[in-house]
């Protein structure tokens, strides 16, 4: 009897483990592992009353991924679901091992922190997960790349049971999904209603799904057109006095400049002959075949194009350089420029962040010489900036000028030559950049400089040194005037160097 007592007990016992076990798995969300709507409750109504006895303090935060939906009908619910798995994973990553993460209910997640002495080590928390998140990510072919609103409720200062917790931090979640994209707000905060009104929100970075592998050709087009239109300037900005001034040097310039046009238009041949040689060889209904017409038809209109400009140069350097002033919203010039060099940053899944203050940013200038200016510093910093990398971009008015600021954690630049970053075909073989060479002929720089004096503003490049990244700072009067400023620091800084 005592054997059978002892056997049914041990039976018991298990039976009560598994049943405890069947009830924690009946709590789990099946797709991404976390707890599920009710096992948070509960473990959150379990927190407080914890919390209550020892007299310590509870964060909340409700966490929504914006725009996700749009993953959804891009990709598929299919993708949709590997990119929620993924962000599961990231946020057990990000958090604490005493912290709680668990799925609400589509893409909202709920996270619990225990012990919190005081809501800036929330605010930092916060801010961790939403850098984590926003780290972009492939899908098959596409970059998928999402942030995140958060909204922070504390206990015992904001409610003191979990229902009230979650929706107060609910509440405060679509007021920090209002006020900008990728952000957080405490639920005790004053209304921000007023303020984003004025807050400036950029259409490019609305869009969580860009191409991904197709981006590249498009990309080797768009540098091509973009490289034509900073020499058309670079020779455009040129004048009479300089080159009596510098003869001998503007010659020799102006020699290396056609013997890199001219290597340039010997590199299309040997895809040409290729093409060639494959249209002879295949059928007339060959899938192949498409795909040959396609590689000619790019590369005579990348002939083509090369053997205009030569055509051109003797009269771009007699031009003047001509600005079309008009009232600019610095809004619309950024959004072009992040639209343009975007592609780029998906495709080496980079991380972009655009910093605007409140408040107008309006001044008077040439908008597409505006955005040709901020789309050359972009994309410099993206080619020289590794994969992964990250990209900054901020606007802010001080007293009478608008002052944008491009920084990036690449390469850098050695003192040696900081002097010269901004004359026309500097080298560099010592920076590399993404096509594995060291600067080249680029003038992009060049460009920028020309532009920003033309508008009466100023430019200065920093770094701290190679593998330190760079800094860009362009300073615009709110009118430009058509005499240039002063070039006052214009070479006292660095920036990786752009071909």
């Amino acid at each position: 009897m005592v054997l059978a007592a002892l056997r049914a007990q041990t039976e018991a016992e298990d039976a009560a483990h598994a049943l405890s076990a069947a009830a924690r798995s009946a709590g789990i969300d099946p797709l991404t592992q976390l707890p599920g709507r009710g096992l948070m409750l509960e473990q959150i109504a379990l927190a407080i009353a914890h919390a209550k006895r020892h007299g310590t303090r509870l964060a909340l935060l409700f966490l929504d991924l914006d725009n996700f939906k749009q993953v959804n009908d891009t990709l598929g619910h299919a993708t949709g679901d590997e990119v929620l798995k993924l962000i599961a994973t990231r946020l057990r990553h990000t958090l604490r091992e005493e912290d709680l993460v668990g799925r609400f209910g589509g893409d909202e997640f709920l996270i619990l922190l225990a012990d919190i002495a005081q809501p800036s080590d929330v605010a930092a928390i916060a801010d961790k997960v939403i850098a984590a998140l926003n780290v972009p990510c492939r899908a098959g072919d596409h970059v998928v790349r999402l942030a995140s609103s958060i909204g922070i409720s504390l206990y015992p200062d904001d409610a003191d049971d979990a229902d009230a917790l979650i929706d107060r931090a609910d509440a405060a979640m679509y007021r920090a999904k209002w006020q900008r994209h990728g952000s957080y707000v405490f639920c005790d905060e004053p209304s921000l209603a007023a303020e984003t009104l004025h807050q400036p929100r950029l259409a490019a970075l609305q869009q969580p799904v860009a191409a991904g592998e197709p981006t590249l050709d498009k990309q080797e087009r768009w540098h091509a057109e973009l490289r034509e239109a900073n020499e058309h300037l670079v020779l455009a900005a040129a004048n009479a006095q300089e080159l009596q001034e510098a003869a001998v040097h503007a010659q020799r310039r102006q020699a290396e400049f056609i013997e890199a046009v001219a290597q340039e238009l010997r590199s299309p041949l040997a895809p040409i002959r290729i093409a060639t040689a494959m249209l002879g060889r295949v059928r007339a209904d060959e899938p192949l075949l498409a795909r040959a017409q396609s590689m000619i038809e790019q590369q005579v209109a990348k002939i083509a194009s090369l053997a205009s400009r030569l055509d051109d140069m003797t009269q771009m350097h007699r031009g003047e350089l001509k600005l079309r002033l008009q009232v600019v919203d610095m809004v619309s010039v950024v959004d072009a420029a992040v639209s343009a060099c975007r592609p780029a940053m998906d495709a080496r899944l980079q991380q972009f962040k655009v910093h605007m203050s409140l408040g107008s940013h309006r001044m008077t200038g040439d908008p597409d010489r505006l955005v040709q200016i901020l789309t050359n510093l972009i994309d410099n910093a993206s080619r020289f900036a590794p994969d992964g990398g990250e990209i900054d971009v901020s606007v802010s008015r001080r007293n009478e000028d608008i002052v944008l600021t491009v920084s990036d954690n690449g390469c850098g630049i050695g003192a040696s030559s900081l002097l010269n970053i901004f004359e026309p075909f500097v080298q560099d073989p010592q920076s590399i950049g993404h096509n594995g060479m060291g600067m080249g002929i680029g003038i992009g720089l060049t460009v920028v400089r020309a532009l920003v004096e033309a508008h009466g503003g100023r430019v200065v490049a920093r770094s701290a040194g190679r593998g330190l990244g760079s800094q860009f700072v362009v300073t615009l009067p709110l009118k430009a005037s058509s005499s240039p400023h002063p070039d006052e620091d214009a070479g006292a800084g660095s920036q990786e160097p752009e071909q």
